[in-house]
């Protein structure tokens, strides 16, 4: 196996995203290896709840910033819709239910009252993943009592100061809370923006090294997409080659963690997805989003690509991997 004590160098990491053309292929064959000597053709599949649209940050990229709020049609999923989608993802045998939604206060006690809901439905049999931004250490040691295991604080960019720019807020406290709640007993996730402007390839390396050395669970690369009603519409996609080269480095740099093939890449360019296999994810997510809702969870704008259980049955037996989820 690999050695997790192995020693990477900026230097190490920057040749790796810099690869391209047999260099790229020799480093996606690598990180394949990897994968494969500490999951073997394992696959994992979540399915996604999307709890709010609301957010208290007024990120740059992020059509639900704050400023958007008056002009978005805003919605709180309630108990009941969480528990109908709960159990279509139980349908197609899927055991991890992520919940995702902008960084508000309510979603507390929303997730303290369904949490205990979602356990029994499984049985127990049932990983309950968080995306719901930084909440007081008292906030996530309730949800942590009321059966949450997981969850993902995404640092979005290691520079502290191209962090402030486009999130209007300091790094520190995102950091701080990740190892909060490591202590709390959760298995932790975080990740990177690959293409955020003003983000150097130099910055991209010291994001890989920053999760190395976080200890992660799971942890992500999503490329940049410009999204209407932000400050960055017009600003270039983050390049799909640095965003497969980053799956690749973070999973020869971190090998033992989950990383997604995120449906970003697919609004890239088709087959994006089944290529972040290809360069070493071993992460699939399914949108359980009520249909209603849908349209109203701007993440990158109105036209996101929306990913089904069929697509990822396909592109799972394409790469090889085993699918978890349900054929019936």
């Amino acid at each position: 196996m690999t050695n997790l004590n192995s020693k990477f160098s900026k230097q190490d990491v920057l040749d790796m995203l810099d690869s391209r053309g047999m260099a790229q292929q020799d480093l996606f064959a690598r990180a394949r290896k990897v994968r494969s000597e500490y999951f073997g053709d394992q696959s994992f599949v979540r399915g996604v709840i999307e709890l709010t649209n609301q957010c208290r940050v007024n990120c740059s990229y992020c059509p639900m910033r704050r400023d958007n709020t008056r002009e978005n049609n805003t919605f709180y999923l309630g108990a009941d819709e969480i528990l109908t989608a709960a159990t279509e993802i139980r349908k197609l045998g899927i055991r991890v239910v992520f919940f995702q939604g902008g960084e508000v206060p309510q979603t507390t006690g929303l997730l303290a009252e369904v949490i205990p809901q979602i356990k029994d439905l499984f049985h127990g049999d049932v990983e309950i993943l968080l995306n719901i931004g930084i909440k007081p250490e008292k906030e996530y040691a309730l949800l942590r009592n009321c059966g949450a295991d997981s969850v993902i604080l995404k640092y979005e960019t290691s520079d502290p100061a191209l962090h402030e720019l486009h999130r209007g807020e300091s790094l520190q406290p995102r950091i701080d809370c990740i190892h909060i709640l490591q202590s709390l007993g959760f298995k932790t996730g975080s990740g990177t923006i690959v293409g955020l402007p003003g983000q150097t390839l130099d910055m991209l390396a010291d994001d890989v090294l920053l999760s190395r050395s976080l200890e992660l669970d799971m942890t992500s690369g999503s490329p940049f997409l410009p999204a209407p009603d932000t400050p960055l519409h017009e600003n270039a996609p983050g390049d799909l080659e640095t965003s497969l080269n980053t799956i690749a480095a973070f999973r020869i740099t971190s090998p033992q963690t989950l990383i997604p093939s995120v449906s970003a890449l697919e609004r890239l360019m088709p087959g994006g997805q089944r290529r972040g296999l290809d360069a070493g994810a071993n992460v699939l997510t399914i949108n359980f989003t009520p249909e209603q809702r849908l349209k109203d969870y701007l993440i990158y704008g109105k036209n996101r690509y929306l990913v089904r259980a069929d697509h990822v049955k396909n592109i799972l037996a394409d790469a090889g991997l085993k699918n978890p989820v349900s054929t019936s």
